[in-house]
């Protein structure tokens, strides 16, 4: 980090690939980056440094630091990286909602193939260029919405936030029962338990990222 009297570096993204001075590079920046995901990907984020990248490459730790300051310009790299496995992006059709929706997906998949960035993601740090382009194309598909731009922003962030949400609880523990609990104090908690009626399936993902979306974008519209 730097202290407040110094000037902020810019991002990753605008910086040269590597360093001017040094030895001729022997791993390209993007190697480097596809390392560190394969690392993430085994062995989950807190695997990943840059000693253990250099290690997957077969060369020193030191030597990364040609291309990169730290371990954030690494994970910076490495979420933009995996946000460019969202294209190819679903065209806009006659119902953003849907095809919202089918943007959710592809971003659950995507943190399905790549669980550490739901870890990663929340970090205070600047857009990649892919990310700027989901986004982007996201904002295309509700153009025809009436809604506060401000709202359509949220409503993107949420969605997300959504996605990453069912994606953590995909590979979470499985929650503590009621076993061994007297539950007498509880009788609202106790008539759901004990209610016997079905309940009709549905696919809860579906219905949560339909349910904010229209929330926010046609009500904020209406």
């Amino acid at each position: 980090m730097t202290s407040p009297d110094e000037p902020a570096r810019p991002p990753i993204w605008s910086r040269p690939a590597r360093g001017q001075r040094g030895p001729a590079p022997t791993h390209s920046r993007d190697e480097i980056v596809a390392a560190a995901i394969a690392v993430a990907d085994a062995d989950g984020i807190g695997a990943v440094s840059m000693r253990a990248v250099a290690a997957a490459l077969h060369t020193g730790a030191g030597s990364l630091y040609r291309y990169l300051s730290s371990r954030d310009d690494l994970l910076d790299l490495m979420v933009d990286r995996a946000a460019g496995e969202l294209r190819p992006y679903p065209e806009a059709g006659d119902d953003w909602l849907d095809t919202m929706l089918r943007l959710a997906r592809r971003q659950l998949d995507l943190y399905r193939r790549h669980p550490w960035l739901v870890a990663v993601l929340p970090r205070p740090t600047a857009p990649g260029p892919q990310s700027l382009a989901w986004f982007d194309h996201c904002l295309a598909v509700l153009r025809p919405l009436p809604a506060a731009t401000t709202t359509k922003f949220e409503a993107i962030a949420m969605m997300t936030g959504v996605t990453s949400l069912f994606a953590r609880q995909e590979t979470a523990a499985p929650p503590v029962g009621f076993t061994g609990t007297d539950l007498a104090a509880y009788p609202n908690l106790v008539a759901a338990i004990t209610d016997p009626s079905p309940s009709a399936p549905r696919d809860l993902f579906e219905a949560t990222v339909r349910g904010v979306l229209r929330g926010l974008l046609v009500d904020d519209a209406g």
